[in-house]
């Protein structure tokens, strides 16, 4: 039997016996864990921002905005205007600049460009690199395109003579099988306007740049008889028939011109 000390009574040490012999008041009380069901479980947020978007060009997506628009616009706007033409290099020259450390060398092309059915253009553009300065001239010579009437569409309506400078051209109409007589740039020039009969010569300089426009200067002042007569107000027969030929022909030549 445990001694009992002072001021402690034998019920107080009964409870402490017993409370030592089954474990109770010395051990604390585990709680239980809280019951998690699914539902309780949180789900992750969805992402609702909207995709990001790069600044111009395209967004992630694939839908344009800002200046990929406009490239799309001027796209179409070339296939508008035709994308086979036909592009004649006449000339590259490598030119040089001097600067302070020595010499700056380059390249500079000249380009005739022309769609083969009445549309000519030439272009010049320099660049540190060959290919760089054909694009340049080739671009410059798409916007510079004229057009030309030609009879037939095979041959100029009537003669002409250019003076560029000190280049002095003069083109003439030729009958059908005749072909292209012309030397150096004037041959490109008609080739990709779509010129099958021709007869020129040059006089003076050989100079390419000048010799070309030279020959524009001679090709712009073509004019047909349509556009004559409709500035005249009269009839294309009427204008036919003054150099000669009967009524029956002149209305008959009148409706073979197209333009």
């Amino acid at each position: 039997m445990l001694p009992v000390k002072a001021g402690w009574s034998s019920d107080m040490a009964d409870e402490n016996t017993n409370g030592a012999n089954t474990g109770e008041g010395t051990q604390p009380e585990a709680t239980a864990a809280p019951e998690t069901t699914n539902q309780e479980v949180a789900q992750p947020e969805e992402n609702t921002r909207a995709p990001r978007r790069g600044r111009g060009g395209r967004d992630r997506d694939g839908g344009g905005r800002g200046r990929g628009r406009r490239d799309d616009r001027r796209g179409n706007r070339d296939e508008e205007q035709g994308e086979e033409l036909i592009e004649k290099l006449v000339h590259i020259n490598r030119v040089s600049k001097t600067v302070k450390g020595g010499k700056r060398f380059g390249f500079a092309a000249l380009v005739v460009v022309g769609d083969g059915k009445g549309r000519v253009g030439f272009g010049h553009g320099k660049a540190r690199e060959v290919p760089e300065a054909i694009s340049k001239a080739t671009a410059s010579a798409k916007k510079k395109m004229v057009r030309v009437p030609l009879r037939e569409g095979r041959t100029l309506h009537h003669d002409g003579r250019g003076v560029f400078g000190a280049g002095n051209v003069t083109v003439r109409s030729a009958p059908a099988g005749t072909g292209i007589i012309a030397g150096g740039p004037m041959r490109a020039v008609f080739e990709s306007l779509g010129v099958a009969d021709v007869v020129t010569k040059s006089v003076g300089t050989s100079n390419p740049y000048n010799m070309i426009r030279a020959t524009f200067e001679a090709l712009t002042d073509q004019s047909s008889p349509k556009a004559v007569a409709q500035r005249r107000g009269k009839k294309v027969a009427d204008l036919l028939r003054r150099g000669g030929a009967s009524a029956e022909v002149a209305e008959a030549d009148a409706e073979a011109i197209a333009e």
